[in-house]
């Protein structure tokens, strides 16, 4: 298998473009090097099947939208409030809506997972990780709530970003609104 760590991310990169935009059923190692402008075959060197390929899109994703380490300190360093939980999920949602087509790859790449058990283990792993990680922020930052509540923030928060980056239902309310009625009404009433 081929090592050079910058051209597989450079193929990961385009794979998640191709990913994003013709969604798993135009994945194919061909499309990935015409979209990477390299030789064809370049992406089966670097994943040599399919699964690789998803697995491979599915480490880079993360590392993409992964959060800015001082954005986080300075939030973990504030006074814990609703203001805060609110601005951590401000946080999120723009952040994972800066790039729109790596969160709908990322909406693609767990479709593919319900179907590809490998995929499945892989992005889970991730997923899981993810959210222990907002939780040890929110009870360290000494927000209320624990698990329960930002579990249900992540199922909410997925729900808006399906809502904003595909077909919406167009309700006519403000993302940044419905941020703060999420919080308030999901964790507002939480005490501890």
């Amino acid at each position: 298998m081929a090592r050079n760590p910058e051209r597989r991310t450079l193929l990961a990169d385009a794979g998640l473009r191709v990913l994003a935009a013709a969604g798993a059923r135009g994945l194919t190692h061909r499309a990935v090097d015409a979209e990477a402008g390299v030789p064809t075959g370049t992406a089966s060197n670097y994943f040599p099947s399919r699964a690789a390929l998803l697995a491979g899109l599915a480490e880079r994703i993360f590392d993409r939208i992964a959060p800015d380490p001082a954005v986080l300190a300075e939030l973990g360093g504030r006074e814990p409030s609703l203001a805060l939980v609110t601005d951590y999920l401000r946080y999120i949602v723009e952040r994972t809506t800066r790039e729109p087509d790596l969160t709908r790859a990322l909406f693609e790449l767990r479709l593919e997972a319900s179907r590809r058990p490998e995929l499945r283990a892989a992005l889970g792993g991730v997923l899981r990780r993810g959210y222990a990680d907002d939780v040890a922020f929110h009870v360290a930052a000494g927000l209320p709530g624990g698990a329960f509540e930002i579990a249900l923030l992540h199922y909410a928060v997925d729900g808006l970003l399906l809502d904003l980056l595909t077909t919406s239902i167009d309700a006519g309310f403000d993302a940044d609104q419905v941020v703060s009625a999420l919080v308030s009404r999901l964790v507002g009433g939480v005490t501890g």
